[in-house]
């Protein structure tokens, strides 16, 4: 059967999952009685409830006698490093652009990697049945960011395509018959070429392993693209690393093939096919498994550098143990361990007490997703504030530089604009009208100034803008950036909060807790409205006498708190703060310090 492997990338949001939905339901891969999942390749939890795509998926569907490989990407830079592996199994790429929003910078992120890697795309303008769609807008755009990209001329002559991924059609023309994806499907088979590796199944096996994952029943499970040769089940194979040292030789167990959402076991994977490879123990992400007779590595696509990096440390605080189950830092450890080695984007290292971890990642919300998971799991932590990764280049000390793309309505943006390059250290490169009483601005701001801003963002915005972010690069180290300016409310006292101490407390600034909730000395219960931090008594009830006067009795009325997600609250906390994360709460506290930390700190403030 003849093959084409693509890939489908967008920014955020801009409906690719939708898409890949609609394109299953009309190749026929679903029974007509079968009960369909909306967006059925988030399959993780997180995916359904936060509405984006954290793990790269494959599948496939056949048209008109022909296969094709779809792998559906992440659409956040948070989880590039997904992105960077899985480019190299296919041979083409679909860019997805929002009519109305045109090319968005995690767009840009994933887009410069299929150039690099010499794809063809094929872009399709989506959502063009909204109502403030402009697509005619947005393929320039397109083209300009192509010609951004460096593009060569053939990636420049790209094909488009009209498309509602909701409704279910693309069409060559804006006014077309907009009925099925029958012009898409045509499109990718006669604009993709067929795998070159289809002419090397006469050569001995090789395969780059691009992802890992587990099955309960069979084990560690490999996937990648076969460069060469055919496997069966049962062979022998070797695993080469990067540097072309062995691994380990084991037996392929089993051979799994996607077939629509599911994966089947074949007995026979040829140069071309995308599958997974069970039976080793020890061969990883990026690892050449080839026949014994090879002695050379597939070249592996590097991965971009870790950009932030958080500790993690056990849970010390009074109420720790009570909500979660696993909170040794053994356990911590390994189950750390054992997200770096399928998440090449992700790096842990040992502190020297040994109770704590330095991970460093891509972003803030690649670690959430992180936190969430484990939180899941039963784990209990304690989450330093996230810290910027510095680099030396020529003796010169550099910061990794973000491209903030925000569209906000017109009367905020000086409040945004003086934000980001004032105090924060931006700087601008582009500001125009975005439509719709909108403006966006385009700005190079230091991932340091971008720490905790998302939430001041939207107090300055009211809510209505929209920020995104993609690693720029590195520059020269911008000076000090001051951080949070307003002071905490610690609590003095262990117990359980009582409503008249919060309401008492009310005109001190705002309060993170409600009433009946547990508090214990040093945990932070609200944002003071001055920039010094005040310690308080929340356990203080009324005190009773045996004097009634009109009014005195009357019931108290509390403003509610506010609840940060785990996100707000590793961005908001300090550097003597930390989030205190188990499976039922998120709670800020103070920071115990030793002696040697204490010394640390005085330094960093006298720096």
């Amino acid at each position: 059967m003849e093959l084409r492997n693509i890939a489908i990338i967008a920014h955020v949001d801009h409906g690719k999952t939708t898409l890949v939905d609609e394109m299953l339901k009309q190749s026929g891969i679903y029974r007509d009685n079968q009960t369909v999942v909306e967006r059925a390749m988030d399959s993780n939890d997180l995916e359904r409830e936060r509405g984006i795509t954290i793990l790269a998926k494959a599948t496939s569907v056949v048209w008109n006698g022909i296969r094709i490989n779809i792998v559906d990407t992440p659409g956040h830079a948070d989880f590039g490093g997904e992105v960077e592996r899985i480019l190299s199994m296919v041979d083409g790429v679909v860019l997805l652009v929002d009519a109305a929003e045109g090319p968005m910078p995690q767009t840009k992120f994933v887009t410069a990697k299929a150039l690099a890697l010499g794809l063809r795309p094929i872009v399709v303008l989506n959502k063009v049945d909204k109502p403030d769609a402009e697509p005619d807008r947005a393929l320039d755009e397109v083209f300009d960011m192509f010609a951004g990209l460096g593009a060569d001329d053939d990636q420049l002559d790209f094909p488009h395509l009209y498309a509602s991924g909701r409704a279910g059609w693309a069409d060559t023309e804006l006014d077309g018959p907009r009925k099925g994806l029958s012009a898409m499907f045509d499109l990718i088979i006669k604009h993709v070429p067929a795998p070159a590796q289809l002419s090397r199944r006469g050569e001995p096996f090789s395969m780059l392993a691009t992802t890992l994952g587990a099955d309960p029943f069979i084990g560690r499970l490999l996937t990648g693209r076969v460069e060469s040769g055919t496997l069966k089940v049962g062979e022998t194979v070797k695993a080469l690393s990067r540097e072309g040292a062995r691994v380990e030789q084991f037996r392929v167990t089993k051979i799994l093939a996607f077939r629509g959402l599911t994966q089947q076991a074949i007995d026979l994977a040829e140069a071309g096919d995308i599958v997974s490879i069970a039976g080793m123990t020890k061969a990883t992400v990026a690892d050449t498994l080839c026949a014994l007779d090879v002695d050379t590595p597939i070249p592996a696509q590097p991965i971009d550098p870790p950009t932030i990096t958080v500790t993690f440390g056990i849970n010390d605080s009074p109420l720790a143990g009570k909500e979660g189950k696993k909170v040794q830092s053994r356990v911590i450890r390994d189950r750390l361990m054992k997200e770096a080695e399928t998440n090449v984007a992700i790096r842990v290292t040992d502190t020297p007490g040994g109770e704590a971890f330095e991970v460093a990642g891509r972003g803030e919300l690649q670690m959430g997703v992180l936190i969430e998971n484990m939180r899941r799991e039963g784990f209990e932590l304690s989450i330093s504030r996230p810290q910027v990764l510095f680099r030396d280049i020529d003796g010169v000390r550099h910061e990794p530089i973000e491209e903030v793309t925000i569209d906000v309505d017109d009367e905020y943006t000086g409040a945004v604009i003086e934000k980001l390059t004032g105090p924060r250290k931006g700087e601008l490169t582009e500001m125009k009208p975005a439509g719709a009483g909108k403006t966006r601005i385009i700005a190079l701001v230091p991932s340091r100034g971008l720490i905790g801003y998302h939430g001041e963002f939207l107090t300055d915005t009211r809510g209505t803008g929209v920020l995104n972010r993609v690693f720029h690069g590195w520059a020269p180290y911008k000076g000090n950036i001051p951080g949070r300016r307003a002071g905490v409310l610690i609590s003095m006292e262990n117990g359980v909060s009582v409503a008249y101490a919060l309401f008492n407390l009310e005109d001190r600034g705002r309060l993170f807790i409600g009433p009946q909730e547990p508090v214990y000395k040093g945990m932070i219960i609200g944002e003071h409205s001055r920039e010094n931090d005040l310690e308080v008594n929340p356990l203080k009830g009324k005190k009773l006498t045996n004097v009634r006067a009109s009014g005195t009795d009357e019931a108290v009325r509390l403003t509610p708190p506010v609840r940060m997600s785990l996100e707000q609250a590793i961005a908001y906390i300090d550097n003597d703060e930390l989030v205190e994360v188990t499976p039922k709460a998120i709670r800020l506290r103070k920071r115990h310090l030793d002696s040697h930390e204490r010394k640390r700190e005085s330094r960093k403030m006298q720096d």
